[in-house]
């Protein structure tokens, strides 16, 4: 079986979230299972020399583009046993942020006619095309529009998943035929409430369609999680199902993260201790070690509950504990979270950035973390926590739902505390209910225990996309 993986970003080249960490890790479970599996991405002017030192010049083709004739040339590298490409367009794709620029439905409008394109100078005639969220949305419809009838495409099947479906890729209707260049008998599939829409267009064509948890799969057949969505998705449901993400075990280890103040593991969890006490040190917070610490690595944004953290702040705050955050997001969040900061110098830091050894010691020096989120499709924060042995409280949503087992503690079962309305008194109470647990150490160990049991890894997962992928072929 040959699986082509499409995603407008893949780490280590060039990530801004999730979608990114799958694009990275779920590839390489895959080839790990004997799926060969080739990852196909655009080449951003961000992606750092040490890697393109590495790459290797395959070609050139001309893809049409509407009426436009653009260059795509495709490099090719190995990495980790797997194979990468990268469709080159200095117009398109010479700048350093991925997303946010005022021609996106243009830019990924090509990418995804470049896909298909660029296929014979690859030489690797994939049995599934994967596509990732709105930008490559357009790879089923251009297949079925353009490519059947030439040799090597006539059997290609799609697989489309919705790592967010808050984010369409609406355009003007004008795009339809003037950008996206698509043909007539196509171009309805395209259009959605009087607006082009590639993650319809995407929902509509491919074979298969797969959100990144069970519950969230459910959710979006709902008007509120939708984002008006859901008559389609109420009409596709036959070809709906959820499939929870995992994270890179290997590369999300407290035994051998480099970031860390000490590695551990569960058989020598007394190193969390000292992870701890490095980070009250670091971000200067008195260190103690029986004073519970709650973290959270985040975008300050609603989607991820930040409302519910500042309307209880300070009553959070008037515990007995300390909280370390840290993101960036929209100012209004930044600024609430600055201002208490100062206010609760001891107890509270605020670090609006984004930096992933800082990010690996919060996991590991924190005692709880806070993921409140009003949606959560999959979540991979939750799961990182609790590999480092760091509680989740989280809200009952998506991928939250489906990872965070509530403690039980007359039966020892469970690894996080849940709370389900969208309400900061009910996060609040969960919090309270965690706090409450931590001074029970035979039920916090074994809490502990539990979180750091669990397998988070993407080997379940990929023998699910597996099986998915044989029920097209």
């Amino acid at each position: 079986m040959k699986v082509l993986f499409a995603a407008s970003e893949a780490g280590p080249f060039m990530r801004t979230g999730g979608l990114g960490d799958v694009a990275a890790a779920l590839p390489k479970a895959l080839t790990k299972a004997k799926v060969e599996t080739h990852v196909i991405m655009p080449l951003y002017e961000g992606i750092s020399e040490q890697y393109r030192q590495t790459f290797e010049f395959l070609g050139s083709t001309v893809v049409n583009v509407g009426w436009r004739q653009q260059y795509a040339g495709v490099f090719k590298c190995v990495l980790d046993g797997v194979t990468y490409y990268f469709i080159d367009n200095e117009y398109y794709f010479k700048r350093y942020s991925i997303y946010g620029h005022y021609d996106d439905g243009e830019r990924f409008a090509f990418f995804s006619k470049a896909v298909l394109e660029v296929i014979p100078l690859t030489k690797f005639y994939p049995d599934i095309i994967h596509c990732n969220d709105w930008q490559t949305g357009l790879i089923p419809v251009m297949l079925d529009g353009f490519y059947r009838l030439i040799e090597g495409y006539g059997n290609i099947k799609t697989v489309f998943t919705i790592h967010n479906i808050e984010f369409q890729g609406r355009m003007d209707i004008s795009c339809v035929s003037e950008v996206f260049g698509i043909p007539g008998e196509f171009a309805d599939v395209c259009e959605y409430q009087g607006d082009a829409n590639m993650l319809k267009a995407g929902i509509e064509r491919a074979n298969k369609v797969t959100t990144v948890s069970n519950t969230y799969a459910q959710e979006i057949l709902n008007p509120y999680f939708a984002y008006g969505l859901e008559h389609i998705l109420g009409q596709r449901q036959y070809k709906l199902c959820g499939i929870v993400n995992g994270i890179d075990t290997k590369k999300y280890n407290p035994k051998t993260d480099k970031a860390l103040f000490k590695n551990y593991d569960l058989k020598s969890i007394a190193g969390k201790a000292e992870c701890k006490a490095g980070l009250q040190n670091m971000v200067n917070l008195p260190v103690a070690e029986d004073k519970p610490i709650i973290g959270m690595v985040t975008r300050l944004t609603n989607q991820k509950g930040l409302d519910l953290v500042v309307e209880v702040i300070e009553q959070i705050l008037s515990m007995d504990i300390q909280m370390v955050v840290l993101g960036t997001g929209d100012w209004k969040y930044e600024t609430a979270l600055s201002e208490i900061a100062k206010k609760y110098s001891n107890k509270l830091v605020v670090i609006i950035n984004f930096n992933s050894d800082i990010a690996s010691k919060i996991y590991s020096g924190c005692d709880m973390f806070l993921m409140p989120s009003r949606f959560e499709p999959c979540g991979l924060s939750q799961l990182m926590a609790m590999r480092y042995g760091t509680i989740p409280i989280v809200r009952e949503t998506g991928g939250l739902k489906d990872t965070v087992i509530p403690f039980n503690p007359v039966e020892k079962t469970g690894r996080g505390f849940t709370f389900k309305s969208y309400n900061a008194y009910d996060m609040l109470d969960a919090i309270k209910r965690c706090v409450g647990t931590y001074y029970n150490k035979e039920e916090w160990n074994a809490c502990v225990k539990n979180a750091m049991s669990g397998d988070y890894s993407w080997e379940q997962s990929a023998k699910q996309y597996i099986e998915l992928y044989k029920s097209i072929l």
